[in-house]
């Protein structure tokens, strides 16, 4: 009698891990990553824009984009800088006011998911509407591996902004300087 309840509970918990919601699986592998880089493309009003970027968990970024300005952005974890590396264009924003302030920010990304379902979408992807201090995003997970693959924002002039993820790297060694920010001149 005991071996059968032992085999029922057995049966019970993989049973429960096979089918652990879609949610928990997103959540149980974005816990494992301090960092990634990746290339991007980015849509804003039908304008493409391509480019490279690390986020370093939490809160900082470095996105070098391969266009005409070689438009630089960085954020130490406080403040995000938008430079134009060809020009002198350069502004600065208080990180909270901004849409990265969600997806910098991967504890804050965690306790949203925890509290939304997941909407199957395009039968490609995971798709998550999160809202916090006025901002807002949607944000993107591979049906299969659970892994990041794009958001969806709103720039400071209220353009759509999409941008899709790919060669993903995670976990290596990151250079702390690259998330000085640049100087204005």
């Amino acid at each position: 009698m005991i071996k059968k309840i032992l085999c029922f509970f057995l049966f019970l918990n993989f049973f429960n891990y096979s089918y652990a919601s879609v949610e928990n699986k997103i959540i149980n592998n974005f816990k494992k990553i301090d960092n990634i880089s990746f290339n991007f493309k980015q849509i804003i009003n039908d304008k493409i824009e391509e480019g490279n970027c690390v986020i370093q968990y939490p809160k900082k970024i470095y996105c070098n984009y391969d266009n005409v300005k070689k438009k630089l952005i960085v954020s130490n974890g406080n403040s995000l800088v938008i430079k134009n590396q060809a020009g002198k264009e350069y502004f600065t924003y208080p990180l909270d006011q901004t849409p990265f302030a969600l997806i910098l920010d991967k504890n804050l990304l965690l306790q949203k998911i925890e509290k939304l379902n997941a909407k199957f979408f395009n039968e490609k992807y995971y798709l998550f509407n999160i809202k916090n201090n006025g901002n807002f995003i949607n944000i993107f997970f591979h049906k299969d591996s659970y892994d990041l693959i794009g958001w969806q924002t709103e720039d400071i002039y209220q353009n759509l902004v999409v941008t899709y993820i790919f060669n993903v790297k995670k976990n290596f060694n990151v250079d702390k300087k690259l998330f000085k920010l640049p100087q204005a001149h």
